[in-house]
């Protein structure tokens, strides 16, 4: 799920972590509006905000939406970097800690979230939004651009295209590339709308303590991932 790259990674993995990192953003996102009343998983909105609010003359208020969508910048950036710096010493562990620092930022905002809401509120978004950055990034490098979960503009437009192509496309090898496309797209939001769904449901008795929840199951993945590794490493042996 995390370690296979380049041919060896297959579709089975690909809907593994697509399944896994939408849910934490469909969390994410939610726990992020109810919260501070900011968009978490992506940039979009902010930046016609930003835009808005630098045509009224506001410009306190258009450098906080400069910063929203500089930290999921950043997030990205240095995903990336970490990447590239741990791919040179052992490649190893070059998904394992880009994975736990986002966890360790989600169980953070879980435990103080709940006093940084009172005088800083957009620390909470700058986090989340700094670590659906570096999710998006990491996911994007794993899959080869296949699979994209922090927000869902790209895949409806992809969703749209591939549905259109069904019409077009008949040859059997063609149609089935085209449906296993179509079923992955549909299994992240799907999942992304389970994790939003959870959210808005927990997060009235549960606050930013529901964080603990993704940050939990991005831990038992890696985990997961590595011990599976391992006994199929074994077997071969």
């Amino acid at each position: 799920m995390f370690r296979h790259q380049g041919k060896s990674r297959t579709l089975s993995h690909n809907k593994k972590i697509a399944s896994l990192l939408s849910f934490v953003a469909g969390v994410v996102n939610v726990v992020g509006f109810l919260s501070v009343k900011r968009l978490t998983t992506n940039v979009t909105g902010h930046f016609a905000f930003f835009i808005d609010e630098v045509f009224k003359f506001h410009f306190t208020e258009s450098f906080i939406f400069f910063l929203f969508i500089l930290f999921f910048f950043l997030g990205s950036f240095f995903s990336s970097l970490l990447v590239e710096i741990i791919a040179i010493k052992n490649d190893k562990f070059i998904f394992f800690i880009p994975t736990i620092i986002e966890s360790v930022i989600l169980i953070t905002i879980a435990v103080t979230g709940n006093i940084l809401i009172k005088n800083h509120a957009n620390l909470i978004a700058y986090s989340l939004l700094f670590a659906m950055g570096l999710q998006n990034s990491l996911v994007t490098r794993i899959s080869n651009a296949v699979v994209r979960t922090t927000h869902l503009t790209g895949l409806f437009t992809d969703l749209g295209i591939e549905l259109s192509q069904l019409f077009f496309y008949k040859q059997a090898d063609q149609q089935k590339k085209l449906i296993s496309t179509i079923k992955l797209r549909l299994r992240i939001i799907t999942f992304f709308f389970t994790g939003g769904l959870l959210g808005g449901i927990f997060y009235p008795f549960m606050s930013f303590y529901l964080l603990l929840l993704p940050s939990t199951m991005l831990i038992v993945g890696l985990f997961y991932d590595n011990l599976k590794f391992r006994v199929l490493s074994w077997k071969r042996n």
